[in-house]
């Protein structure tokens, strides 16, 4: 029994004295593609082309519509009114699509990081809170929003 006790304690000691391996990180480890800016007016995040189709889909524009119920109308109104967050008129008008996109898939990284988003921030004064929005509801959405700035 000794010996075994003898063998296990060497055998920890070793391990506990041995270099430590040095982590190698890859250039794709150490850089997320959400944070990627290319384009500064698109926002932070994975939506980097939107296309945009007229006429206005309206099976996207009623799930916005009802994802805009669920989520968004307690701080934002459909006219110019700041409640908690902006009015959402004409939003599309000044905001590009993949900003807009971003904006609500990408909050936390957009209001840490981007200059626009953090000038709504300092307005506002309240966080925007992370809905997990998916890329496709936020599509969605962004048709509501094209159709209640008066897109046809």
């Amino acid at each position: 029994m000794k010996k075994v006790s003898a063998f296990l304690f060497a055998t920890v000691l070793l391990w506990a004295c041995a270099p430590e391996k040095p982590k190698v990180e890859t250039p794709e480890a150490t850089k997320s593609p959400v944070e990627e800016v290319v384009d500064p007016t698109k926002g932070i995040g994975q939506v980097k082309n939107v296309t945009l189709n007229s006429p206005l889909d309206q099976e996207r524009v009623k799930r916005g519509l009802d994802i805009y119920e669920m989520k968004c109308s307690a701080c934002h109104k459909l006219d110019d009114q700041r409640v908690v967050g902006p009015g959402w008129k004409g939003v599309t008008k000044t905001r590009k699509p993949e900003w807009i996109m971003n904006m609500i898939t990408n909050v936390d990284v957009m209001l840490d990081k981007d200059p626009e988003a953090q000038k709504l921030l300092e307005l506002c004064l309240t966080r925007m809170p992370n809905q997990n929005v998916s890329i496709g509801d936020a599509r969605d959405v962004l048709e509501f929003m094209r159709q209640n700035d008066g897109e046809q």
